[in-house]
């Protein structure tokens, strides 16, 4: 059961963060809220990779290792960012764009290693590369809420077709 809450959780964990992220940019949800989802986040992103750390070694889940222990730092980012430390916006702003582009690299990896179904990892991987991409240039050019929540959703379409194809692979 554990392990099975393990492979599945993360069909269900992405698609949740991202709409709190969008939760956020909406005025619905406050920036406490997304804090304490940072600590929840770096807690479940330690117990994947301790529990998953030798099953993740070889294959397509070798690329998820990495994004996990690279995610971990990120997160941590975040979580130092809310806590007002020095440079706090270039904090939060790695933790957000990093978890952008970082699923994105485990999904096109994916999609290199299983090419029989590599087609949704390779979207999933562009989709979030695109919303990336559109975020950080809405945030430039001060585009405004709209196209920074469009952004959010085409990264959560993504990550979430990825992990959903993931986890439903061996089901």
């Amino acid at each position: 059961m554990l392990w099975e809450a393990r492979d599945l959780a993360p069909a269900a964990l992405v698609p949740g963060a991202w709409l709190a992220i969008g939760a956020v940019y909406a005025d619905v949800l406050g920036t406490d809220g997304i804090f304490v989802a940072h600590l929840v986040m770096a807690g479940f992103i330690a117990f994947f990779t301790v529990t998953g750390w030798s099953a993740m070694s070889t294959g397509a889940l070798r690329a998820w290792r990495l994004v996990l222990v690279v995610g971990l730092g990120v997160t941590l980012a975040g979580v130092a960012g809310f806590l007002e430390a020095p440079g706090e916006a270039v904090l939060l702003g790695t933790s957000l764009v990093g978890w952008m582009l970082l699923p994105a690299a485990g999904l096109v990896y994916t999609g290199r290693e299983m090419p029989g179904s590599g087609l949704v990892y390779y979207a999933g991987g562009g989709l979030s590369v695109l919303g990336a991409v559109v975020y950080v240039a809405a945030l430039g050019a001060d585009l405004g809420n709209g196209v920074e929540l469009t952004a959010l959703a085409l990264v959560g379409a993504g990550q979430t077709a990825g992990m959903l194809a993931g986890a439903l692979a061996d089901r």
